[in-house]
């Protein structure tokens, strides 16, 4: 089996691409990197916890997109957040984004590498 990584590395705001891909292949398995709440040029979304989280799954679905998948196809999720006091807010948007699928899912509470409220990455199961 071969790992195939899917996209281009993405942009920051300091316009420098950054070692990863936004995803990868594995067999079956999709793995998405982390995903922040940035928009084209790689600047972080304004607003609060609510739009940086739709934010955030705008790009899964761009990453899932890579390899044919959707939220549908996606079996476990890791979930960072800023504030746990964000928990809540999170949630409901969270829930919007999955309707009645739950996957798997971790959630802790962390300071993330940039001023964002939240990250997100997820992995799918699609055969091939």
């Amino acid at each position: 089996m071969t790992v195939e990584m899917l996209g281009t590395s993405p942009i920051a705001s300091d316009r420098l691409a950054r070692p990863l891909s936004p995803a990868t292949r594995a067999g079956d398995f999709v793995f998405v990197s982390g995903q922040v709440p940035t928009n084209d040029q790689g600047e972080v979304v304004s607003g609060g916890i609510e739009a940086q989280t739709r934010q955030v799954f705008v790009r899964i679905q761009q990453a899932l997109a890579l390899a044919g998948c959707t939220l549908n196809d996606v079996c476990k999720v890791s979930v960072w957040l800023d504030d746990a006091r964000d928990f809540g807010s999170f949630n409901r948007v969270y829930m919007e984004c999955f309707g009645e699928q739950r996957p798997a899912r971790s959630t802790v509470e962390s300071r993330l590498m940039i001023d964002a409220k939240v990250e997100i990455d997820v992995t799918a199961y699609k055969p091939r």
